[in-house]
């Protein structure tokens, strides 16, 4: 039965029915009559054999002509197939081509890729790299700490005594509501001068240090003066690690208090909205600050949780889930009489981001109800960390509780689970203004070694929600240098506008003693980092030596890559780091799966397997065969891989050392020789450090060429091999122009164009003027239809890109062309490469004429052939074109040619959005077979925002009910009410949109999401067969074969006679997926392999646990609830008041 295309996550189609014969309903009508109806149509699919199918298309009294028989239609195929070959033979010029090589041997030398050296050479210089970068790192925490250790605290120090250069500065002073200019600041930042570096793209300056400090902290406190102070003498020891290495990029202190210090100084980049980053809360510092965790976090939803205080809970949830990377596991649960997890995750579960979003949607579904039962709370976050079944951190047990407050201690709970060893730390957090007793919350806290918080309004939630690593950063102290270990980060978005970066990371402890009774401190001072540009890793890996289908790639120890082709997320949130899993950025298999693990491990390996790949436009996929390599890289927590095609273990290294002969090549590069040799466009490859890039390619020739008459090939600031190999290729392609195109009539064969393309950077198209309409990527290596052909053998043929929403093709003037494209094969001594493509761009409407004449019973070239009266003929593609339909899809099941001249404007489009039937039939019958991913580096328009109805989010609003009751005034829903007018007027942005929006990043325009990519390729089927599509009285009869050498199919079926069969759609396009791709509840069931972190410091006997949180409540005065029921009773709103800052709420 066929069946319609799935949803996201669901099952393919089943394989198709058995075969049938046809119906006996009698003689079967032809192709030009009509059937009556007889009940609703029932699509079947039916193969039936040859030997049953031949007498029912020759029935009697049928009409004049009949479905062509099987052996006519192999006729067509081996006619078209013929036709192809002869004129790739002609004017491919895959012969000539490897004629030229061979006749210019000397002009180059076969060079071997051996893979296992290959790849610990890289390996060795990556970890060269990072290791410099450690030690920088080991000066920099060492000078902190002493710094530190020897600086005097200070009780009256003043702003105007520090001068610093402070990174906001500008943004503040144009920005007139910025709290430094409504408080009249008296801070002395210093002005300073920038230049432009390429390096940072930015402007910098190297003789000082930047600071930035959180919005929400009041830089004039005294713990903030003083750490100014202290950590100034840092930017000396910046200064010296980059003279000793002037490669290095950003170096940061991250302090515990919120202030970033970094050099080299550069404005602040300062968002649209207000800017709330903080370097606490960012990937690199929470990585550093502490070993991995496993959380549960509880949040009370009894009936006394109402309107603002579950608001804040939510949002404190939200805040505290980011404050986890993906080395901890998390679960989130709600109680009241009962507890019972948020969300579809029944056990900890990674803490990555698309674990977090869906926990972060599913506690906005929370709705306060019941009565509070802090035993059923605290006796499932027990079981959860106790469950030893699943994977999870083993570091770090800890409970996080919200609640608005209660009077049970629940002793016996932590008696049962927890005492005496207290291997789980329980914090506790007060959330929202009430009058409650929270020493119970104060008690849990101190008892279980963790700390208590307070969160009345929505200015705690960050600095609250972030605070508790300083109570696990204290077991990293008190074990000194055993935990100064560097650990290097995933990939994330640098907030400075590096791009891709990887950071390394170093704690910083405070080594001062605490008393007169000498107790060590054990307090983090915070974190030190040193950034590495992805692309300064990639500069250590082979470029080109690898062909366009090798790589090299590096994964961590969760199995996301650090270096990945790949790796190309199409928006990032510098709140977010980049994982993309490797099993994710290839398409998954078990091979790869083994691989994968093998790496995680530390282990070498080499293994050859064949697997599929998309193409790089992804409308394609090929079965490929790959060698795959790796290594660790050590001293550090990746692993690096090589991938190999067969057919690239040998490249071409040219060696032009005959300097004439370079200036003859050079001279084909030029502009005025493209009218006679054709237009040349050249990789835009950093040939030469001088050279100047451009996405112009014409503007890029120029730049090169200007380049090239100041310095020669061999000179040192250019690379070498690239400059030789590129004028090799110039001249051997216009060697090719010589023997095979220059004195060729292209027109009478009806092509537009003829090209080649090479590993050397070369793509030459003749004649000059094709390159008007020449739309490939000029680099090869970027070019889908170069790594295509070089993957298949035979004749590639690549239609132009047609999108189902865009308007159809535009037939005019003969520019619409079909690439037809082959790889040159060369046997060198033995050694087989494949350094280049040939090919022809084929007229789309002359090709489709000539398809309907080969496709036809035409015996000459001048008529084609009519049936008499009297006489019984087969149809052919040509004469009964309102009969018959004819095409050729290719291998992605696109169309690629048609009879129908109405079908010649979607020629590029999926064949299921020209005719679902046949394309439905195709696949039922294994001609095709389809390939589901998922693309996690998506970027989707936003998503309009619910209906939220009048009232402001979160807010409670009372009945009229609720009004006539007198108790309902002393209720807590009333205090409830009273504090969401209240923080309505302080906090005006309450009501108007979540913290999370007020980034200033892109969101507003695009955000990450999760797509569905389906591609489809040819399936096991190679035979050619007749069979019917069975949908009563609309059936249709069709046949199908793989034409030899090329990537088509050749399809003959009876055009519909009705539009009553409609049996499903197959899509090929790009979907989103509102479920964040494959269903995430599922996914957690099945972990992927990874390996956390080896060392965890959760544990010091020594540890002093005291200081655990202090805190007062804040009861409602009977003034203000008379005052709030004077107003409500008056039905008078609240006096609007000018927006004021709370800066006696934040904490340091």
């Amino acid at each position: 039965m066929a069946v319609p295309a799935r949803t996201c996550g669901a099952s393919p189609p089943g394989p198709a029915p058995t075969a049938l014969p046809w119906p006996g309903r009698g003689p079967r009508p032809g192709p030009g009559a009509r059937r009556p109806p007889s009940g609703p149509p029932r699509p079947l699919l039916l193969l039936l054999p040859p030997l049953l199918l031949l007498p029912l298309l020759a029935a009697p009294g049928a009409s004049a002509y009949s479905f062509p028989q099987q052996h006519t239609m192999q006729h067509w195929a081996r006619r078209l197939e013929q036709e192809i070959d002869g004129v790739m033979r002609i004017f491919g010029g895959v012969q000539q081509l490897r004629e030229i090589y061979k006749d210019n041997r000397n002009l180059f030398e076969v060079q071997e890729n051996e893979p296992q050296k290959l790849v610990e050479k890289v390996a060795g210089d990556i970890e060269s790299l990072l290791d410099r970068k450690v030690q920088a790192l080991k000066r920099l925490a060492d000078a902190a700490e002493n710094f530190q250790k020897a600086h005097h605290w200070q009780d009256n120090i003043k702003e105007e005594d520090i001068l610093y250069y402070d990174a906001k500065a500008d943004a503040e002073l144009d920005d007139p509501e910025s709290e430094d200019v409504e408080r009249g600041s008296k801070v002395n930042t210093l002005r300073l001068d920038f230049v432009e570096d390429s390096n940072f793209k930015n402007k910098v300056n190297y003789s000082y240090t930047a600071v930035q400090i959180p919005t929400d902290i009041y830089k004039g406190s005294t713990v903030i003066l003083n750490e100014l102070n202290w950590t100034e003498a840092l930017e000396n020891v910046f200064i010296e690690n980059r003279r000793q290495d002037p490669t290095l990029l950003w170096q940061v202190f991250g302090s515990a208090t919120g202030v970033t210090r970094y050099y080299p100084a550069t404005p602040w980049r300062a968002p649209k909205k207000i800017d709330l980053y903080d370097v606490r809360r960012r990937p690199w510092y929470i990585q550093g600050a502490s070993s991995p965790k496993d959380m549960v976090i509880i949040v009370d939803v009894s009936g006394s949780v109402s309107g603002l205080t579950l608001k804040l809970m939510k949002t404190s949830v939200c805040e505290m889930l980011d404050t986890l990377s993906d080395d901890d596991y998390v679960n989130v649960a709600s109680f009241n009489e009962k507890a019972q997890p948020v969300s579809c995750f029944t056990h900890l579960v990674q803490a990555n981001v698309r674990n977090k979003k869906v926990f972060k949607e599913a506690v906005q579904g929370m709705v306060a109800k019941g009565t509070t039962g802090y035993k059923a709370g605290f006796e499932y976050a027990f079981d959860q960390l106790q469950n030893s079944n699943i994977t999870r951190a083993n570091c770090n047990k800890m409970i996080m509780m919200f609640t608005d407050g209660g009077e049970d201690r629940v002793q016996d709970v932590f008696e049962k689970y927890n005492w005496p060893n207290r291997t789980v730390r329980v914090f506790t957090f007060s959330v929202g203004q009430h009058n409650y007793d929270v020493t119970p919350l104060q008690w849990m806290a101190c008892a279980n070694k963790g700390y208590y918080f307070e969160i009345p309004s929505i200015g705690a939630i960050r600095i609250n929600t972030q605070e508790y690593l300083d109570v696990l950063g204290r077991p990293m102290v008190l074990a000194g240098k055993e935990a100064k270990q560097v650990q290097w980060t995933n990939v994330y978005e640098d907030a400075l506008g590096l791009g891709l970066v990887v950071t390394g990371t170093l704690p910083v402890f405070n080594l001062t003693q605490d008393g007169p009774g000498e107790k060590k401190n054990q307090l983090i001072l915070g974190v030190m980092g040193i950034d590495v540009a992805l692309n300064d890793i990639k500069r250590l890996t082979p470029n080109y030596t690898l062909g366009a289908n090798g790589y090299v790639f590096a994964i961590d120890l969760n199995g996301y890559v650090l270096l990945h082709p790949n790796l190309k997320p199409q928006t990032t949130n510098f709140r977010e780091p980049v994982t993309l899993d490797f099993l994710d950025a290839e398409l998954e298999d078990e091979n790869k799966e083994e691989i994968r693990r093998s790496m995680i491990d530390g282990n070498k390996g080499h293994k050859q397997i064949r697997t599929l790949v998309k193409s790089l436009d992804e409308r394609y996929v090929d079965e490929v065969v790959r060698n795959y390599t790796w290594v660790p890289i050590r001293s550090t927590n990746y692993s690096l891989g090589l991938v190999l095609p067969p057919y690239s273990t040998f490249y071409l290294q040219a060696n032009l050392s005959d300097q004439i002969l370079q200036v003859k090549y050079f001279e084909f590069l030029l502009p005025s020789s493209f009218e006679s040799e054709g237009h040349v466009f050249i990789a835009p490859r950093e040939y030469c450090k001088d050279l100047n890039a451009s996405d112009n390619n014409t503007e890029f020739l120029k730049n090169f060429i200007e380049l090239m008459e100041k310095v020669t090939p061999d000179s040192k600031q250019c690379n070498n091999f690239l400059l030789h190999n590129l004028i090799l290729d110039t001249g051997i392609t216009q060697q090719l122009v010589e023997r095979a195109w220059r004195d060729q009539d292209l027109n009478t064969y009806s092509l537009l164009a003829v090209f080649a393309a090479t590993d050397g950077g070369i793509t030459r198209v003749f004649p000059n003027k094709a390159a008007e309409d020449w739309t490939e990527n000029p680099e090869p290596f970027n070019a889908s239809f170069y790594r295509r052909s070089l993957d298949n053998h035979g004749y590639v043929f690549k239609p132009p890109h047609q999108d189902a929403l865009l308007r159809p093709l535009e037939l005019e003037n003969d520019t619409v062309g079909i690439l037809v494209s082959t790889a040159v094969e060369l046997s060198l001594g033995g050694r087989t490469l494949r350094p280049a493509v040939v090919g022809v761009k084929l007229d789309l409407e002359a090709w489709a004429e000539k398809f309907k004449v080969l496709a036809s019973n035409r015996t000459h070239q001048d008529q084609p052939q009519k049936c008499g009266p009297n006489s019984h003929c087969e149809m052919d593609c040509e004469v009964n074109n309102e009969d018959l339909l004819c095409v050729l899809i290719d291998d992605g099941g696109f169309l690629v040619l048609s009879n129908q001249n109405h079908q010649w404007d979607q020629v590029g489009r999926f064949f299921s959005e020209v005719d679902a039937n046949l394309m439905l039939a195709l696949y039922n019958n294994s001609f095709y077979t389809r390939k589901e991913s998922y693309d996690y580096q998506a970027a989707c328009a936003p998503q309009p925002p619910g209906n939220l109805g009048a009232a402001p989010r979160g807010v409670f609003v009372p009945t009229i009910a609720d009004f006539l009751n007198l108790a309902w005034w002393t209720s807590a829903a009333a205090w409830s009410l009273f504090q969401q007018l209240l923080y309505g007027l302080i906090y005006h942005s309450w009501f108007q949109a979540d913290p999370a929006e007020a980034e200033g990043s892109p969101e507003a325009r695009e955000s990450s999401c999760v797509m569905k990519q389906t591609q489809y390729y040819f399936g096991s089927v190679n035979a050619s067969y007749n069979a019917i599509i069975d949908c009563g009285n609309c059936s249709r009869l069709f046949h199908a074969q793989r034409l030899t050498n090329t990537n088509l199919l050749f399809v003959v079926a009876e055009k519909p006679l009705c539009s009553q069969c409609e049996a499903g759609r197959l899509l090929q396009k790009e979907t989103h997926c509102p479920a964040d791709g494959p269903e995430q509840c599922e996914l957690v069931q099945r972990p992927r392999y990874r390996r956390g972190p080896h060392i965890c410091f959760d544990y010091n006997a020594t540890e002093d646990t005291s200081d655990c949180g202090r805190g007062a409540s804040f009861p409602p005065s009977l003034g203000v609830l008379v005052s709030l029921q004077l107003l409500l009773l008056l039905g008078l709103p609240p006096r609007p008041q000018p927006q004021v800052h709370a800066h006696a709420s934040r904490r340091v």
